[in-house]
């Protein structure tokens, strides 16, 4: 069954204090939260919550397709892996960067060498690491990993179960739709969920364009039992959005999907052939690069 978490920075543009946004999550029975700042651990942890998610590095813009930032990257997602471990965070996003004058293809390339000297660590660590896909259109100009196919391409040469892909069905929504059939034909390689409302990136209620129950029943007929982030800003008082948005998601599996499952294991996970960007990206070797100093300024 899926578990729910709210997430934090959405929550931190109304003036509550912080005490009054983990109530109102907690008491509208959230399971978990997203990216509460690091002060704030201890206190999730006392309350019984999981503290989700954090970033593996920073930042959004400068990530894994610049090999200069490699050397930093790699230094900061260690770091991040042992306080995952300390605190039972389940889940590190990473990202690609931005697109700069940087090809697909190269971009793959320098985007898997980072993820594969992760990988293990992440195996040994129990922790999973997922690349998030993003809109490049509205919120994240010129971000790369911006397409499902693209993000598919960076996260399924490593062969890892603990190297995935966030999925966001708002950033999907506008830059490529169809989610609901790209969550059944990919769902192996997502590793975590968030969700909002298009457009306005507000509650997933009827005045968006998603239809987010369909989309989270879709999500829980492929068998994920971890979280979904309820990713949005309120347009109303937070307490009530959280309660109505909590209430409105709470799906369980079809018993359809979860027959198929139990007599057919894997016939909701028809293995699609290779994109065009993978056979691309792989047809030569990633050049080498030599490591950079770590940036201690960047954040």
């Amino acid at each position: 069954m899926l578990k729910h978490a709210f997430v934090w920075w959405c929550l931190t543009q109304q003036g509550l204090s912080e005490s009054a946004i983990l109530d109102a999550g907690q008491q509208a029975g959230f399971e978990g939260i997203e990216m509460a700042p690091e002060h704030l651990w201890r206190e999730v942890q006392t309350r019984g919550l999981t503290m989700v998610t954090t970033q593996a590095h920073g930042s959004i813009e400068s990530g894994m397709n610049d090999p200069k930032q490699h050397n930093r990257i790699l230094n900061e997602t260690v770091v991040m892996l042992e306080k995952a471990v300390r605190w039972n965070i389940p889940t590190l996003i990473c990202f690609s960067g931005n697109r700069g004058q940087t090809s697909d293809r190269e971009a793959i390339k320098q985007i898997n060498e980072v993820l594969y000297k992760v990988a293990s660590l992440a195996e040994q660590a129990k922790i999973t690491i997922v690349l998030e896909l993003l809109n490049s259109r509205v919120d994240h100009p010129d971000y790369h990993c911006d397409r499902t196919e693209f993000g598919v391409a960076c996260v399924e040469p490593i062969r890892s179960e603990r190297i995935k892909l966030l999925y966001d069905a708002y950033h999907m929504q506008i830059m490529e739709g169809d989610l609901i059939r790209t969550i059944h034909a990919n769902h192996r390689h997502f590793g975590h969920y968030h969700i909002a409302g298009n457009p306005g990136r507000n509650d997933p209620d009827g005045t968006q364009e998603i239809h987010h129950p369909a989309v989270m029943q879709a999500i829980a007929d492929t068998g994920y039992t971890g979280f979904v982030g309820h990713e949005y800003i309120p347009t109303g008082p937070i307490p009530a959005a959280l309660k109505t948005s909590r209430t409105l998601l709470n799906v369980v599996p079809s018993l359809k999907a979860t027959i198929e499952r139990s007599i057919r294991p894997g016939a909701l996970d028809p293995l699609p052939a290779a994109p065009a960007v993978i056979k691309a990206a792989m047809s030569a070797p990633a050049a080498a690069t030599e490591p950079t100093s770590p940036n201690t300024n960047e954040v």
